[in-house]
């Protein structure tokens, strides 16, 4: 479980970098203020849970269900929330946006939240012991 931290840490911060880059030149012929703004939304919230879940791989041993469903929900929700944000704005910037996509943005952003929160009560149970 630590390396799946470890590696989608990695991956997902290589590709924060390159879609930041992508976006920061080659999307501003094609896009709106507004969908360039989404756009670095999602590479933003990418590259955070890049780094916690790095940190997460490196300084935990992820053996207890809740770690193992953390690291899970910072995995499912950063693929969710980015890259649907990723599809909306470049198929928005073609004319044709895939609806589908608008629904699947907020439930990325759930399975953050709940990575989140199951952060936070890890942290309130080690602090009762």
């Amino acid at each position: 479980m630590i390396l799946y931290a470890q590696v989608f840490g990695s991956l997902f911060g290589m590709l924060a970098i390159a879609f930041g880059a992508f976006g920061a030149h080659a999307l501003k012929k094609t896009c709106t203020a507004e969908q360039l703004k989404s756009f670095e939304t999602g590479v933003k919230y990418q590259m955070y849970h890049a780094i916690i879940l790095t940190v997460l791989g490196v300084n935990l041993t992820l053996e207890t269900a809740l770690e193992r469903t953390m690291v899970w929900s910072f995995i499912i929700g950063t693929f969710l929330f980015s890259f649907s944000i990723y599809g909306l704005v470049l198929s928005a910037s073609k004319g044709k946006k895939i609806r589908f996509l608008g629904p699947i943005t907020p439930l990325g952003g759930l399975f953050l939240l709940l990575g989140w929160a199951l952060l936070a009560y890890r942290f309130f149970t080690l602090s009762g012991r």
